[in-house]
């Protein structure tokens, strides 16, 4: 006879679950009908992120530290836990550093004792400002070892290796995926990322700044198609273990996105330019070969469409927290 439903739901972890992207994914693993226990230290991610979920019986929240071991049963892992803004993981860059480093070995370990199956949240800051465009999964990059970004973009290559290597060593069932721009309703409204410093920007009648001459391009990522692609990456055979590139290969210079912002806002600010920070990419655009063809994955979601979306978020912060 098969159990009842409520025996066999999935237990799945996500670490930083109270995040801008954790957030989202524990809705949609919820509505999936998953069991699911987010963990969050509270850093960036917010208890005001997963509100909507705490009177569910599906969902549980901890507050803890993945710096530190972590002793609970379950099925799968998404390790999406560290700051992702040059605004905080600058502000302590050691501490960012061990999140990505020591953070994997603890996800790692608790998959290994379990037999559970893990996903990475990589980024495509992997790949450093680089000199191959658009970015394929094969490029290792250009990175700078001991610049201020380091602390992000290492730590996030070291965790890679690390995923590989309890891979090949301990036969652990791994997915990395390398996330590139994803915007969405949920953003901390100060994280100094472009979609939400323009649209907190405009709203609030400030100058809108853009660093360098606006040449330099990226490609942005609905963070509902994103949450997409990690469940599709995490559910798809043992085989295919990444990296894999998830993000929308739309390019758009941060002038073009500063003018499309204006004009969706309704705003009047004016635009200034400021000097472009220490080993900020020139260009980011993903491959998504892969995801296409390992995932039947892309991106449905216009730049348009997801500022529609996004922009009333931040309309809602700006009369909650700036009348």
């Amino acid at each position: 006879m098969k159990a009842p439903r409520e025996f066999t739901r999935k237990r799945v972890l996500v670490t930083g679950g109270a995040g801008f992207i954790g957030s989202h994914l524990c809705t949609q693993l919820v509505a999936r009908g998953a069991d699911v226990l987010c963990v969050d230290n509270y850093y960036t991610g917010t208890r005001e992120n997963v509100e909507h979920l705490l009177d569910n019986p599906q969902f549980e929240l901890i507050r803890h530290d993945v710096t530190f071991p972590l002793y609970v049963e379950v099925d799968e892992i998404y390790n999406l836990a560290c700051p992702a803004s040059p605004v905080h993981y600058q502000f302590d860059p050691v501490q960012t550093t061990k999140t990505s480093v020591h953070g994997a070995i603890n996800v790692l370990g608790l998959a290994k004792r379990v037999k559970a199956r893990v996903l990475q949240a990589s980024t495509s800051e992997v790949y450093g400002d680089p000199v191959v465009h658009p970015q394929t999964e094969e490029y290792w990059g250009n990175v700078n070892p001991i610049g201020i970004r380091s602390c992000y973009d290492e730590g996030k290559r070291c965790a890679e290796t690390l995923f590989f290597d309890y891979h090949r060593q301990h036969k652990l069932e791994i997915k990395v995926a390398r996330i590139f721009n994803t915007y969405g309703p949920k953003m901390h409204p100060s994280d100094g990322r472009v979609v939400s410093n323009f649209i907190m920007q405009a709203l609030l009648g400030r100058d809108i700044t853009i660093y360098g001459d606006g040449s330099q391009t990226r490609s942005f990522c609905f963070v509902d198609d994103l949450v997409d692609g990690l469940i599709r990456l995490m559910d798809s055979p043992a085989e295919i273990t990444g990296p894999i590139n998830i993000g929308n290969p739309g390019e758009f210079t941060i002038l073009e996105l500063a003018e499309k912002v204006l004009e969706m806002t309704g705003g009047t600010s004016k635009i200034v330019w400021a000097p472009l920070p220490s080993d900020d990419p020139r260009q980011r655009q993903p491959d998504i070969t892969k995801a296409q063809e390992h995932l039947g994955w892309k991106p449905n979601i216009s730049l348009e469409e997801g500022l529609g979306k996004t922009i009333p978020y931040f309309q809602s912060v700006v009369d909650k927290h700036h009348r």
